[in-house]
């Protein structure tokens, strides 16, 4: 097994059901595309490749590293307009929140899932 054989990518994008709640936020997520290395867009959803090594999910500092690795590459696939509030509107939340699961489940690794309930108890 060569050391390539353990890297491991997932997919954090916009939740469909949020997409048609945040299409006021598509220019938003366009302008924030240029910054980003590793996207791409199909169905005018902006997706993020997240790359892991599937070893490092075996310990629960591992886990915490990707979990917050996944909650940026959310935010970016997710961004807030400025209001003027540092409050993020009820949409933008969900659709982190939504992205973030939705990695989680497809990565579906027990210490990667033990932090994500651990973070969506607290809030």
């Amino acid at each position: 097994m060569s050391i390539h054989d353990s890297i491991r990518r997932v997919t954090v994008s916009r939740p469909a059901i949020a997409l048609m709640i945040l299409c006021g936020v598509a220019g938003a997520t366009a302008a924030g595309a240029a910054t980003v290395s590793d996207t791409s867009r199909q169905d005018d959803v902006l997706r993020i490749v997240v790359r892991y090594d599937a070893d490092s999910l075996a310990t629960d500092g591992g886990a915490r590293k990707l979990y917050r690795r996944l909650v940026n590459a959310a935010e970016q696939a997710c961004p807030a307009q400025f209001t003027g509030s540092r409050l993020l509107s009820h949409a933008v939340q969900l659709c982190r929140e939504q992205s973030v699961a939705r990695a989680v489940q497809q990565i579906d690794n027990v210490h990667l899932a033990a932090v994500h309930a651990t973070t969506v108890k607290r809030g």
